[in-house]
């Protein structure tokens, strides 16, 4: 064994060596930044020329230069981060961005390109040629830390540091979504590569990166099959509006930045929802039953509608009775027609029953033509008004607000939802006005969105970037015509429903409706879906979530399951383990590769001191890590327990309190977990904070309601990677 003398040499002398290659390929990046903005500055230039011709050049060489320079300003830092020594001496430098000396020799390979892979897939099994893999850690241009991996135990070169996973898990993960692309492991890489096209699968249990690596495959997708995809964009949906903030910076970090980021309450234009309902009541609101529900409740007649229509014309009394305007009303909305694309066409037969009447009621010498009756009565103030209450121009959200009327409601959902189930729905939209759409309505504004159609709309006419003046077109090339295409494609609409790619993380959680919901925007798509089932909340029909998942996702599926937890420690995750064994004892669960020492600590208090000792061991754990710390709680604790904190932890940034709902999908360095028990067996109504649910819809779900608090609680135990508290007025854990 080398003494500790001699390792600290080995370190710094190797250090050294990569701190000059990482000088070599900064000062190239400076002087390509430089080249860049003479081509930005030059391109401005070319406008004084004076012509319309130089115009254009200036823009394409301005968007060009400008695109360049931004991609390298954002991958300064970390930007070299691996090093492969191959057989026969051959060296590689992985890292965000490739990049080539003046002579065109490879500084820096693209961790994205297929000659980067090796970084990822070789193995001491399969070393593919690979003898030392080596991540390097740096801050700003200097290099601060080596690990390497020996892949070939017969070569003498000098290997420094932990290996690469096993160092980057035992540093603090900071404020956002730590990007694994240092440390993708094989299995990992073999779904980030997996085929492009038809649906790609990636199930793990928690702390195996299935996040990261959705996110890392929407950057690889980016670079091999730009056109395709940033034409027709990325959509990367997630659970909630903390979660999206969590990943936000990890694409950019990767070098993209053209995908479209959502949460599953954010997919509808307008809406941004982010309150969850109790498990039994999500269950009903995403549950196809409420396809029936929805279709109904679009046909009937709005609330204060007219129900007759009279009109002095010409000495005569017009007049439209109850009976005249439901028949119409029917005749029009029948079949599958959309209640507002329709519109028109209701206000013909109006115009039609009303000129029956003039031609009853009015000799025909003296009758005006049938276009000089229309466009009289069209003046009419008082006509005008009718057609608009009689048939207006509909938004889902006023439907689903209608829908508290237990009445109406019933009629609508007759014979498909139980007299609990009705009273249930119609309190919970009865608040919708104070408390807004919850996650599980917005996918029922996007059906009703679909069903109530939109009025026609004409054309917008695009003018045509190529015409540099009436009647004269530039000449251009057919990649001019190519690009230009692809640029208009993406400046998309808010509600733009045709991505070529969607990846779906937690899509365990996803119920039928919302699956619909994002077919809609991907039907032509290919996916990427990431989940755990042991990590499922869904109460609802698992049969109906099977079909509707089915039906979404079409296409040759390509599965891969992650094994490996890098997560949490033993410690933190036997505790997690333990958990959902109570109701998946069967389930799959990822092994943890690495031992802090450090248990889990478990602290009960009498109740009125929870918010004294929540706030001591947030102080403590500030104290003792150097990353992030979440409070997870259930959702009635979570406004209270960020109110329990002291003003200086609730500035920290370092420092976040979430439902227990919001914990999935997000990583912590170290967890204070309140009233566990409450994650478990939620509060009554009168404490929930949100949303009473009907006694007789949560008593038929007892059994389902227990299984996916516990199944809620595994995800919650297992968000910290070192350190692990839970506080509670009960014992939990029994």
């Amino acid at each position: 064994m080398p003494d500790d003398d001699t390792t600290d040499t080995t370190r710094q002398q190797e250090i050294a060596i990569e701190q000059r290659h990482l000088d070599r390929v900064y000062e190239r990046v400076a002087q390509l930044r430089a080249d860049t903005a003479r081509a930005e500055r030059d391109g401005y230039r070319l406008a004084q020329v004076g012509n319309l011709g130089a115009l254009v050049e200036r823009d394409a060489m301005v968007f060009h230069a400008a695109r360049r320079r931004a991609a390298l300003d954002a991958e300064h830092e970390g930007l070299v981060f691996g090093r492969l020594d191959r057989r026969g001496g051959e060296v590689e430098y992985v890292g965000r961005l490739g990049v080539r000396d003046a002579d065109s020799a490879p500084l820096v390979v693209d961790w994205r390109a297929p000659a980067a892979a090796d970084l990822y897939q070789a193995t001491a099994a399969q070393p593919r040629g690979v003898l030392r893999r080596r991540m390097i850690r740096s801050r700003g241009e200097v290099v601060t830390g080596l690990d390497d991996d020996l892949l070939d135990p017969t070569s003498d070169l000098p290997v420094v540091g932990d290996g690469a996973l096993l160092a980057s898990l035992s540093r603090a993960t900071g404020t956002g979504m730590r990007d694994i692309v240092a440390t993708i492991q094989a299995e990992q890489d073999a779904a980030i590569r997996s085929p492009a096209t038809g649906v790609t699968m990636i199930e793990g249990g928690p702390g195996t990166g299935k996040t990261a690596v959705a996110l890392h495959r929407a950057a690889y997708l980016l670079y091999r099959h730009r056109a395709r995809f940033a034409g027709g964009g990325i959509l990367v949906v997630g659970p909630s509006p903390v979660f999206v903030n969590y990943i936000a910076t990890v694409l950019p970090s990767l070098g993209e930045q053209s995908a479209t980021l959502r949460a599953l309450g954010e997919l509808v234009e307008g809406v941004r929802a982010s309150q969850a309902d109790p498990s039994p009541l999500a269950a009903l609101k995403g549950s196809l039953r409420m396809l029936t529900v929805l279709r109904r409740a679009v046909k009937e007649q709005v609330p204060d509608a007219p129900t007759e229509f009279r009109l002095a014309w010409h000495g005569a009394l017009l007049r439209l009775d109850h009976q005249a305007l439901e028949r119409i009303r029917r005749r029009v909305g029948s079949g599958r027609r959309r209640r507002n694309e329709v519109r028109r066409a209701a206000f013909d037969q109006i115009f039609d029953a009303l000129w029956d009447e003039v031609t009853e009621q009015v000799p025909a010498a003296r009758r005006r033509p049938r276009p000089e009756f229309e466009d009289q009565l069209s003046d009419r103030p008082e006509f005008r008004s009718f057609l608009r209450a009689w048939w207006p121009l509909l938004r889902p959200a006023q439907v689903l607000a209608w829908l508290n009327d237990p009445e109406r409601l019933g009629r609508a959902a007759a014979g498909v939802l139980s007299p609990a189930e009705v009273a249930a729905l119609a309190g919970s939209f009865r608040r919708l006005p104070d408390d807004g759409p919850t996650v599980a309505d917005v996918a029922l504004l996007d059906e009703l969105d679909t069903l109530l159609g939109r009025p026609p709309r004409p054309p917008r006419s695009r003018r045509d970037q190529f015409e540099v003046a009436p009647g004269v077109r530039e000449v251009t090339t057919f990649a001019d015509r190519q690009a230009a295409a692809r640029a208009a494609h993406r400046d998309r609409p808010d509600d733009y429903r045709d991505f070529a790619h969607v990846v779906v993380d937690e899509a365990q959680d996803v119920s039928p409706m919302q699956w619909r919901m994002l077919r809609r925007r991907g039907r032509h798509a290919s996916w990427t879906v990431v989940g755990d089932p042991a990590q499922s909340a869904w109460t609802g029909d698992p049969e109906e979530l099977a079909r509707a998942r089915d039906q979404a996702l079409r296409g040759r599926r390509h599965e891969h399951l992650l094994t490996t937890n890098y997560r949490n420690s033993v410690e933190i995750f036997e505790r997690a383990a333990a958990v959902i064994r109570k109701v998946a004892p069967d389930a799959s669960l990822p092994v943890p590769v690495r031992s802090t020492g450090v248990p889990p600590v478990d602290r009960t208090v009498p109740a009125g001191e929870l918010p004294e000792a929540v706030a001591a061991a947030v102080a403590e754990l500030l104290d003792q890590v150097e990353g992030t710390v979440g409070v997870i709680t259930p959702q009635s604790l979570r406004d209270r327990a960020a109110g329990w904190l002291p003003a200086g932890q609730q500035a920290d940034s370092r420092l976040q309190v979430v439902s227990a709902l919001e914990a999935k999908g997000m990583e912590y360095d170290a967890v204070v977990l309140v009233e566990a028990a409450g994650i478990v067996a939620p509060a009554g109504d009168g404490e929930s904070g949100h949303r009473p649910l009907d006694r007789g819809l949560r008593a038929a779900q007892p059994a389902g309601g227990r299984e996916s608090g516990l199944r809620t609680l595994y995800v919650a135990l297992s968000r910290a990677t070192q350190r692990l508290v839970t506080v509670g007025t009960t014992r939990w854990w029994d």
